[in-house]
């Protein structure tokens, strides 16, 4: 479903400030994968998603989604067939609209154009359906301003938007992160749930190593551009967290910060 081939990317190039963020990344997502991302930071982890969302072009490399080659897509053409949730709860959805207006925003990142300013009944039990799944009780509340809800119930509304319409290509950017371990745990949870039910190709960049290991079946640690290491579905399910911070070690021959903002 997602395949990335010799992904290079540098910035700055030819001055002092030059900076390798991807060297000759190769990553293949099979339908239906989910994997979880982890590194430190600058290791290239929000470039890689800048890439494969049409944010960023690669300065050598091919990117293709379901076959198709979409290198140098456009990223507003590329939304189309991806969905991504943001770091920041604000980023997702339009705060003065009404929940419905943006379920109706995100419904047409699919269809033709020409959206009617009304929604139909139809449209409007449909996504009192899909609002059920969240079980924050958004549904009775349609009409509400996005700008009104908490964070966390934000950040669940961004996910049902990035995922109703069954994107080919899910992608999460730390998507947990500005949340408080309560409201964290409720869209981990949440996430888990909706890309099981959808069957999401999904890939997730996350700090939080203990995250990483309980969601999806497979990982891969970053590090200064590169993919250092990969766990299939297997091997991710014998790993722990010390287990991964040796595994950062014997790969490149010093500790990896415990900082909490780099990884735990």
């Amino acid at each position: 479903m997602l395949q990335l081939n010799q992904i290079y990317k540098v910035f700055n190039e030819g001055t002092p400030d030059e900076k390798i963020a991807l060297d000759h990344v190769n990553l293949t997502l099979e339908p239906g994968d989910f994997v979880t991302v982890i590194g430190s930071n600058g290791a290239g982890k929000s470039t890689l998603m800048n890439m494969i969302s049409g944010k960023l072009v690669p300065d050598l490399g091919v990117i293709k989604i379901d076959g198709t080659d979409v290198t140098t897509v456009k990223e507003h053409k590329r939304s189309q067939f991806i969905g991504r949730v943001f770091q920041d709860p604000m980023a997702g959805t339009a705060p003065s609209m009404t929940i419905e207006e943006n379920l109706a925003l995100a419904y047409t990142r699919t269809k033709s154009r020409g959206l009617a300013r009304g929604v139909s009944k139809k449209r409007r039990e449909f996504f009192k359906e899909k609002l059920e799944i969240l079980h924050l009780g958004l549904e009775n509340r349609l009409q509400a301003k996005v700008g009104l809800l908490s964070g966390g119930e934000r950040q669940a509304l961004s996910l049902l938007m990035a995922t109703f319409t069954e994107p080919k290509i899910l992608l999460l950017d730390e998507h947990t992160a500005a949340l408080d371990p309560s409201r964290a745990e409720l869209i981990t949870r949440l996430t888990k749930e909706i890309v099981e039910e959808f069957k999401l190709t999904t890939l997730m960049v996350t700090h939080n190593m203990e995250q990483a290991l309980e969601l999806g079946n497979r990982l891969i640690m970053m590090d200064k551009g590169q993919i250092i290491f990969q766990a299939n579905e297997g091997q991710k399910n014998q790993l722990t967290v010390d287990k991964l911070l040796e595994e950062f070690q014997r790969i490149r021959g010093e500790k990896l910060s415990s900082d909490r903002t780099v990884l735990i």
